[in-house]
């Protein structure tokens, strides 16, 4: 076990200012601004991740779904130049309105004495015409084949895949039914290769192949070179983003750098220190809720220190008496006696004065009041009886409360015969002392009332405090000065106040005011002891 010299030494190092800890790494990381700044990062990162992806894919979809059309459209507009059918036509104007516009252009500038196949000479002849007025795209390859061999293309350059040896021509030179579809190559120049194959048919049989096919490696790469643009360029906002969210989230957090620079400032004995309250939001909200707090434990601390000393100066007194007269005990018998009597006493009034401790540390607590609904007269008819046995005076009931209350019994009979015990030790015998309640606009009043000797204005405050006496009191009062404390106590934890009213020479009248309504939720209808 320490000695108190030890508990002293600790008590004065706890006293002392805590220094700011060294700035380390894990500190840093440990920092509210650096995890918002990890979390920002992480949220951009994770948009840029799959934001450039999903970009890509479609720019890429964008890409397939415009050849498709333009390949759709080559294909209505051979198809209607084959068949030269104004039932077609009639069909192409509703269902694809600018494939018809393309095809009367394309009637109007090249093909004016185009005249429908009707042998695989005429075919031949047909596509041959058709080719070299055709220019497609680039990247964009027009194939015909006639009776299942290659014919003739446009551009007449093609890349590997698309050579007349290859499988996939082979596979479209004998293609009997109209489709479309895509196909990967290794060749650079081809990558993804989309196509249309439609078949021509004369008197009922397959005399050629008309094929339109796309290479959109040439798109693709200037899609992926566009994504690369993009990623260097969101790498750069990225890079002033977090740089900026930086400094935004240091200005955003001062406010709590401050309060932890305050906390570290407060000391035992320094509890002063309060932070800024500027601007709205919450921020200034915690900065005030932290001010309401520092006032609130300056002033427990305040009171503490102030209890524990009047506690040691009223507990010295009797220890030095009894300590001395311990001392000085003789053999004599009757001394002895006496001096055992005198440690009697004063050990009891050490009790009471430890009792009546308790009682106001408990006040503080949740569980310090027992509510029960109680007859208002019942109680003060008990009140002034118990009141009558403390001293010969002249009591008297002035009036009785009619109707129901919800209090604590034994605490409100606690306050009620501290105010007596006063009254008694303020008084001569032939004074008289009342009391009475009544319930009037929601509240319930207890009195106690005297015509002793009065409290000094200046003083009427002051004795409410722990260990407070007024000045007139001390010759006729060996308490230690809590009674008025635990009245009040009593009267608070009610939800209500103490009053009073007083003058020189004409007497005191102390009120208990106390809501109708109970301060707490729960209320039983049986009162019960405290312990």
């Amino acid at each position: 076990m320490k000695s108190f010299q030890d508990k002293g030494s600790d008590r004065r190092l706890s006293s002392l200012p805590v220094s700011p800890p060294t700035r380390s790494w894990s500190h840093i990381l440990g920092e509210a601004r650096t995890r918002i700044l990890l979390w920002y990062s992480l949220i951009l990162g994770l948009v840029f991740l799959a934001g450039i992806p999903a970009f890509r894919y479609l720019l890429f979809q964008r890409v397939d779904q415009r050849v498709h059309r333009d390949m759709a459209e080559e294909v209505a507009t051979l198809r209607s130049l084959i068949t030269s059918s104004d039932r077609f036509l009639n069909h192409l104007e509703d269902q694809n309105p600018e494939a018809l516009e393309h095809l009367q252009e394309y009637i109007k500038t090249t093909h004016r004495n185009a005249v429908p196949p009707r042998s695989s000479a005429d075919l031949e002849q047909f596509f041959r015409q058709y080719l070299r007025y055709s220019i497609p795209d680039d990247s964009t390859f027009l194939i015909t084949f006639v009776n299942g061999e290659f014919f003739k293309s446009s551009p007449r350059g093609r890349p590997k895949p698309l050579q007349k040896e290859s499988n996939l021509m082979r596979q479209w030179a004998k293609q009997i039914q109209p489709t479309q579809g895509e196909r990967e190559f290794a060749d650079p120049e081809v990558g993804k290769l989309l196509y249309t194959v439609e078949p021509i048919q004369i008197n009922g049989r397959t005399r050629g192949v008309f094929v339109v096919a796309h290479a959109t490696e040439g798109e693709r790469a200037e899609i992926i070179e566009a994504s690369i643009v993009i990623i260097q360029v969101s790498l750069s906002l990225f890079c002033t983003a977090l740089v900026l969210a930086w400094f935004a989230a240091g200005r955003v957090l001062a406010p709590l750098r401050t309060i932890t620079t305050t906390a570290q400032l407060i000391s035992e004995t320094d509890l002063s220190q309060r932070l800024p309250a500027r601007g709205q939001g919450e921020l200034a909200e915690l900065a005030a809720t932290f001010n309401t707090m520092m006032d609130r434990l300056e002033i427990a601390f305040g009171c503490q220190r102030e209890f524990v000393n009047d506690a040691g100066h009223e507990l010295r007194t009797p220890i030095t008496i009894i300590r001395g007269h311990l001392e000085l005990m003789g053999d004599d018998p009757e001394e002895q006696r006496e001096t055992l009597m005198l440690v009697v006493s004063e050990l009891e009034r050490m009790s009471r004065l430890v009792d009546d401790m308790i009682l106001l540390a408990k006040a503080e607590r949740t569980d310090f009041l027992h509510l029960a609904t109680v007859d208002a007269t019942e109680l003060t008819e008990e009140l002034f009886t118990k009141a009558r046995a403390l001293a010969e005076r002249e009591w008297q009931l002035d009036e009785t409360a009619q109707g129901k209350v919800v209090v604590d019994r034994e605490r409100i009979t606690e306050a009620i015969m501290n105010l007596a015990q006063n009254a008694t030790q303020h008084t001569r015998g032939e004074d008289t002392i009342a009391i009475g309640s009544t319930i009037a606009k929601g509240k319930v009043r207890f009195w106690v009332r005297d015509i002793g000797e009065g409290i000094p204005l200046p003083e009427q405050k002051r004795i409410f405090e722990r260990f407070a006496r007024a000045s007139n009191s001390r010759r006729r009062s060996e308490g230690a000065g809590l009674g008025l404390s635990i009245v009040r106590a009593i009267a608070e934890a009610h939800g209500g106040q103490v009053l009073l009213r007083s003058k020189l020479g004409s007497g005191s009248m102390f009120t208990i005011v106390l809501p109708l309504d109970p301060p707490q939720e729960t209320v039983t209808h049986d009162a019960y002891p405290h312990r």
